[in-house]
């Protein structure tokens, strides 16, 4: 699946995702604290889960609640975000990002256009609930909008557009696919588990 990475990021790109996708795999393996959180501090567990232990356990902590509405849970000290997202009633999923990522959060929010700048990474290591892979926007799954529901992987933002027009983006192709493509919201998502039983939950969605 990197013969595509190669062709456009070159070898230095291929061995930054290769090394950020193998931190990822190691932290998808690892145990789950014994000790059962409540509150605040399950929804900061929750939402460190996202991202290795290693950037999560000094990141801020916010929670996005079913209106968008952002509460701070935990104060950062290395530039990273975990966020807890409220997908629905007594839904959510969490992701941990960068500061490319935030600025991309809050463009994406206020529904406004971006220039990405730099490479940005973010974390889902729980997976999502499911996203259209077209639609930036959409809130649910219909018979035309591609939606996909993943499981563990990273997403990365590149500050070059062209090197997205040398992956798929279909993501039934294997390894990186291009999400939202002709959006200003266009990343990389680079799954780290097979990507098959989750494509099943999305068809039984529609």
């Amino acid at each position: 699946m990197m013969k595509r990475i190669v062709s456009v990021l070159g070898i230095s790109g291929v061995a930054f995702v290769v090394s950020i996708t193998a931190a990822a795999q190691q932290q998808t393996t690892s145990t789950v604290p014994a000790k059962k959180a409540s509150g605040d501090s399950a929804k900061i567990q929750r939402a460190m889960a996202a991202g290795p232990s290693d950037i999560s356990k000094n990141a801020a902590v916010v929670e996005v609640d079913a209106k968008g509405a952002t509460h701070e849970l935990r104060k950062g000290t290395n530039g990273w975000t975990c966020m807890l997202m409220a997908t629905g009633p007594n839904a959510s999923e969490a992701m941990c990002g960068d500061r490319a990522w935030a600025d991309w959060g809050d463009a994406y929010m206020a529904k406004k256009a971006l220039t990405t700048k730099a490479f940005g990474v973010a974390y889902m290591l729980k997976g999502d609930n499911g996203a259209s892979n077209t639609d930036p926007f959409a809130a649910g799954p219909t018979a035309t909008n591609d939606w996909v529901v993943s499981p563990a992987h990273l997403m990365l933002l590149v500050p070059d557009s062209k090197i997205l027009d040398g992956l798929p983006t279909d993501p039934h192709a294997g390894g990186p696919f291009v999400m939202w493509k002709g959006t200003p919201y266009a990343h990389i998502m680079v799954p780290i588990a097979p990507m098959t039983g989750a494509m099943s939950k999305a068809t039984t969605k529609k």
